[in-house]
């Protein structure tokens, strides 16, 4: 086994620099090192000025998603030895660079507030104070419920890129996550939100997202869901005007 690795790491200051670069390091390799392992090398003992974002090291956060040897992925459950020992590191796609590997998430943001993340009931809480759901509707769920909010499905879809005020795929998973809530009175409110001219419609089922998902989650099978929601939805409407 190799005893050292390679690092080529996107590098962008928005306020010092004119145009981006790529700068290669040496640094040693351990078995098990990971992206993120070689990045905190990278910042604590080689280039202190290196930036980038990470906080639990076990998946779960999300901030270290970032694109690595051609794919979006979180970097601390990416190995170096499954990178050939040679690792090229870029910053998530669609969102404005603030320095080196660190984006401006306020654009995912703004969208993911705009589907309304949250369970709005449809009435009082009852006497016991909880409301309650079968087995089953919570299985619907389980498909969705695990998104870590990492923005890899973000950076890797093609809509994104052309349209900025495209909801994007996380956002719609979550949508229909609330959509499909026993719990949730909003439904048809959910469904007029994601149907507008930055909504489902202008998703092409390219499935970009899809695969770079670290917790496998389907978010054009959720569009979809919510596709034919809205199309049912705007039928009754002209039937019951």
């Amino acid at each position: 086994m190799a005893t050292t690795c390679r690092l080529s790491v996107f590098r962008y200051d928005d306020a010092a620099d004119e145009a981006p670069r790529f700068q290669e390091y040496e640094i040693p390799y351990a078995e098990g090192l990971t992206v993120l392992g070689g990045l905190v090398y990278l910042q604590q003992r080689v280039d202190g000025s290196l930036a980038f974002r990470s906080s639990c090291r076990a998946g779960v956060c999300g901030s270290c998603a970032m694109h690595i040897n051609g794919r979006y992925r979180l970097a601390c459950e990416t190995q170096v030895s499954d990178c050939k020992m040679d690792v090229t590191v870029r910053p998530l796609g669609h969102l404005p660079i603030v320095r080196d590997l660190v984006v401006d998430m306020g654009r995912f943001w703004k969208h993911y507030k705009r589907i309304k993340p949250y369970l709005i009931p449809g009435a009082p809480p009852p006497a016991e104070g909880e409301y309650i759901q079968t087995p089953d509707d919570r299985a619907r769920l389980d498909v969705i419920i695990d998104c870590i909010l990492c923005a890899s499905c973000y950076g890797a879809c093609t809509t994104t890129a052309a349209d900025p005020e495209f909801l994007g795929p996380a956002a719609l998973a979550k949508a229909n996550r609330f959509a499909l809530d026993s719990r949730d009175s909003a439904r048809e409110e959910r469904l007029e939100l994601v149907s507008g001219e930055h909504g489902v419609w202008r998703c092409h089922q390219i499935f970009s997202c899809q695969k770079v998902c670290p917790k496998s989650i389907n978010p054009p099978g959720s569009i979809a869901d919510l596709k034919r929601a809205a199309i049912r939805h705007r039928l009754r409407r002209r039937s019951h005007p």
